[in-house]
């Protein structure tokens, strides 16, 4: 894997880019929020379009409205309070409706408790009804895997096979990905491991993505420990070979103070916003 520097295009030869819109956390100043574009061939998806969404793809010269397929992994705010101006946006401006990837039970979750209060009544159908999520968008059900360790799911973007997996993010107490809110990471290609927001979760590597089965681990990571996303410390206790790979994301404002520490644990960075991360 290498990382590049160059203008982001929804479209290359073929080659698996990883594109990190922003890599902060919820609350970072210094960096977007942790949104992600992956390109491969003709095809693109977005994973999770957070409140800096909107604004990140401008600065890499796109727009919402050239976003086509959509992957939201769960429902805090830097993952999507840009969703619904996606959706507002190509319903009024472009006429047409992107490809989200979503389970029925997440579906109805997103659109009665985060979407539906300003989507539902921008117009009502011909029925006299408000809106509906599959006014906005092309609904594609991922296949679940019958028989994996944990909650898994497949689908494909054209050349993009994506699988995905329950992890286990919010509420802090909840002690299996079982117990969580809908939370899910994801496998690209099965060469690039993505973790979403989880807390640590040891047997999610062993159950998901085992040492050797992928070239590159991209992992959410607190400078401190406590609360609902794995800590550097307690990732520092992970296999060393996983480390060598794993990049860290979703981190502080204060990333600096800790660059020294995470290059003796053996990690092999944090990720950077605004490159392209190219297989």
């Amino acid at each position: 894997m290498k990382v590049v520097n160059r203008p982001l295009k929804l479209t290359n030869d073929g080659a698996l880019w990883i594109y990190f819109l922003g890599c902060g956390s919820a609350f970072s100043k210094r960096h977007y929020q942790t949104n992600i574009l992956i390109v491969k061939g003709d095809d693109h998806l977005l994973v999770d379009c957070g409140t800096t969404c909107s604004r990140a793809l401008a600065d890499a010269g796109l727009s919402l409205l050239d976003i086509e397929n959509v992957l939201i992994t769960h429902s805090h705010a830097d993952h999507i309070g840009g969703l619904e101006e996606l959706l507002l946006m190509n319903r009024y401006v472009a006429r047409k409706k992107p490809r989200i990837f979503i389970p029925k039970t997440y579906q109805t979750q997103l659109w009665g408790q985060s979407l539906r209060g300003g989507a539902e009544m921008n117009e009502q159908r011909r029925d006299g009804h408000g809106l509906s999520f599959d006014d906005y968008a092309e609904v594609t059900r991922p296949r679940r895997i019958k028989g994996a360790t944990r909650e898994m799911s497949r689908f494909s973007v054209g050349g993009i096979e994506i699988r995905t997996f329950r992890t286990r993010h919010y509420p802090q107490q909840a002690e299996r990905w079982a117990d969580a809110m809908y939370s899910i990471g994801l496998i690209v290609d099965e060469r690039v491991f993505i973790s979403g927001d989880t807390q640590f979760d040891p047997d999610l590597f062993a159950q998901v993505a085992p040492i050797g089965s992928v070239a590159a681990y991209f992992h959410d990571a607190q400078l401190f420990t406590g609360g609902i996303h794995a800590s550097l410390n307690e990732l520092s206790t992970i296999d060393p070979a996983i480390k060598a790979c794993m990049h860290l994301m979703h981190y502080g404002d204060n990333w600096a103070d800790f660059e020294a520490t995470v290059s003796e644990q053996g990690f092999a960075g944090f990720t950077q916003q605004a490159r392209i991360y190219q297989l």
